[in-house]
């Protein structure tokens, strides 16, 4: 059954292959860019860090990039092998045949089996782009050509992704790789001119009515007979050992390439210097020749090593502390080149959403898919921040109490991380090995809303805990003492569960905060059901801020990034 098309600008919760298979029908994608974990057998964790100064900068598991050969790597290894398409068949089991049945395997048919359909959906005129480090990069080209063709292979780009890195026994490693790759021999390119270095422009020194321009040299090196070795204008350049050189891209775009195909080399150079393409020097020059006329133009065309796009650092303003987010800058690139205003782009492996947000900003359609709650959270906030107003869907999430119980069970800490989203709480989990964001360096406190309330300048907080099982009257307890250890303002308790009379009784004996800068008075401790949730309850707290770290407004995305201009 082929999916029906779904409105774009959607966010999808879960595992992408059942959501590309049942959502997302054929030949509805412009675009796809995709950035998967790289099978480096590392934990990434999200770094939130903590306004106050008062805590250490809290780290929480984003995702484990490792991969094992289980039962359902099994599962879709023949799933590709009996049903798949018959070269990614064969494909995959000689590459079963060659690697074994281990990490990299594993990762190559989870890879695979996600390509097949991307490809399926993508257009006929659509391009793909997949980023990955060079550790399984070679594999993946080999996946790339059976899925795609070898035909439709467009470029490996490399993009230099960190300064420098320090490497024992080898060469440091500070780049990543591009593959891009077409549905067909008909696809979408934009020509894009990179901005030019401030080096490059001061060989433009002079001036005339046509703009900045240097001279260049307008002969080639060797004697040449026939017209492009006779005399012009008086000068014999054969008898210097070279022969006229014409700017081909110049002349066409004077006379056209028909035209200038027929004219000879004299007559070319006539319609060069009518146009005042070709500087007579007053004083001669070191040729004794005319020289060419190079304006400046545009800008260089993008070139498949990119380094002009620095990684985000620690102080860079678009930085959200998710581990893998890749400059906007690179992903305006890609979108500008590969897609046109109104395009539909998907990335089903959207992290923090950085394609998405791109592709917002430069009026195209999204669709992205990740598969942990906390990173939907993300890029929703993401979103709002730089496109206050902006309106989307987001599909997977509960939207009532029996699918939110269903999370609950399935798995809690994506309950956690999406009931946290609620109340746009930051969560905290435990420190880098504190693994699935457990209790314990976090000391009971499952989120954090900051919030400023006099002109100390200094954040206040709300403690948020979120239980999904059975509850009572000591979880209320253990928020009080959790509240006065930490001197914070006001403490939510998120709960699946319907709280009990003692515990509503408990909450109000903890009393008021006392906001100075809005003179009111809020609950001290307060309970909020996930249901009450679902129906619009808030927080009642002076407004928050930097909750997340908010993104920049579309207007000053990207600022201070390399400036693109499209050719006409």
């Amino acid at each position: 059954m082929t999916p029906k098309p779904i409105a774009t600008n959607t966010l999808f919760y879960g595992d992408n292959l059942p959501i590309l298979r049942e959502h997302i029908a054929d030949e509805s994608v412009d675009l796809i860019y995709l950035d998967p974990p790289f099978n480096s057998n590392r934990t990434y964790n999200v770094l939130f860090k903590d306004e106050s100064g008062n805590a250490p900068d809290a780290q929480l598991e984003a995702f484990d990039d490792s991969w094992h050969w289980n039962a359902r790597a099994e599962e879709t290894y023949s799933e590709l092998v009996e049903h798949g398409p018959e070269r990614v068949g064969a494909m995959i089991g000689a590459l079963h045949q060659f690697i074994g049945a281990n990490q990299m395997m594993a990762y190559l048919v989870m890879m695979a089996a996600r390509l097949v359909e991307l490809h399926r959906v993508l257009k006929p005129t659509g391009s793909l782009y997949l980023h990955c480090d060079p550790a399984a990069s070679h594999y993946l080209k080999i996946v790339l050509d059976v899925i795609f063709g070898p035909e439709n292979y467009g470029n490996e780009v490399i993009w230099k992704r960190t300064s420098a890195h320090s490497a024992a026994n080898g060469w440091g490693p500070v780049h990543d790789v591009l593959f891009l790759f077409r549905k067909s021999a008909t696809y979408t390119w934009n020509k894009l001119h990179e901005s030019y270095s401030t080096e490059y422009l001061q060989r433009y020194k002079d001036h005339d009515e046509g703009g900045s321009y240097t001279t260049d040299n307008l002969t080639g090196p060797g004697a040449r007979s026939g017209a492009s070795g006779d005399p012009w204008r008086g000068y014999d350049v054969r008898a210097k050992g070279v022969h006229w050189k014409v700017n081909r891209e110049v002349l066409e775009s004077l006379v056209g390439p028909e035209r200038a195909a027929s004219m000879t080399t004299q007559e070319k150079l006539d319609i060069l210097d009518a146009s005042g393409y070709i500087y007579w020097s007053k004083k001669g020059n070191a040729t004794g020749l005319p020289r060419f006329k190079r304006y400046l133009g545009r800008g260089l065309l993008i070139q498949d090593v990119i380094t002009d796009i620095p990684p985000i650092n620690s102080q860079a303003a678009e930085r959200l502390g998710y581990p893998t987010q890749k400059p906007l800058a690179l992903l305006e690139r890609i979108i500008q080149a590969s897609s046109n205003p109104g395009d539909v782009l998907l990335d089903p492996f959207c992290g923090c959403g950085t394609a998405v947000a791109a592709a917002h900003k430069l009026d195209r359609r999204w669709i992205g898919i990740d598969i942990t709650h906390l990173a939907i959270a993300l890029q929703k906030y993401r979103l709002e921040s730089m496109f206050p107003g902006c309106r989307f869907d987001v599909v997977g999430e509960p939207q009532d109490i029996g699918s939110a119980h269903q999370l609950a069970q399935e798995n809690r800490y994506q309950f956690q991380w999406w009931a946290l989203s609620l109340v746009r709480a930051k969560p905290l989990g435990g420190q880098e090995g504190d693994k699935k964001g457990k209790k314990g360096s976090d000391k009971g406190i499952d989120g954090l809303i900051n919030f400023m309330d006099d002109n100390t300048g200094k954040p206040k907080q709300v403690l948020v805990q979120v239980k999904s099982g059975h509850v009572g009257s000591p979880d209320i307890r253990e928020l009080k003492g959790v509240l006065e250890r930490e001197k914070a303002s006001i403490g939510l308790f998120v709960t699946l569960e319907e709280p009990t009379r003692d515990m509503t009784q408990e909450a109000v004996t903890a009393g008021h905060y006392h906001s100075p800068g809005w003179n009111k008075d809020f609950p001290k401790i307060q309970i909020l059901t996930i249901a009450q949730l679902l129906r619009g309850a808030e927080v009642k707290m002076p407004p928050a801020f930097g909750t997340f770290k908010q993104a920049q407004k579309v207007q000053e995305a990207g600022a201070g990034q390399l400036d693109l201009v499209p050719e006409a």
